[in-house]
């Protein structure tokens, strides 16, 4: 799954040719869920604090995150996206 952003103990990643709607993955520790790149839902589970800070980083980066989605969906490079600071 390649990784476009890595902060805080976070990786967001996601995979080529994924099925909508357009999400990316979230992993921290153990835990794993899929956020939904225009509404923000989350659907897994995770660390109250890490989601937290998943959802700002979102809210900063969901022009770029629409073009990551439509370049994995094409099998392209994916671009890294600045980590939360």
């Amino acid at each position: 799954m390649p990784e476009v952003s890595r902060f805080l103990g976070i990786v967001i990643a996601m995979y080529y040719r994924d099925h909508g709607p357009p999400h990316f993955h979230a992993l921290c520790g153990g835990a794993e869920v899929t956020v939904e790149i225009a509404t923000g839902r989350m659907k897994g589970n995770f660390p109250p604090r890490a989601s937290a800070h998943v959802q700002e980083w979102l809210v900063l980066h969901r022009e770029e995150l629409w073009m990551a989605w439509e370049l994995a969906r094409d099998s392209r490079p994916l671009p890294r996206i600045e980590p939360l600071e």
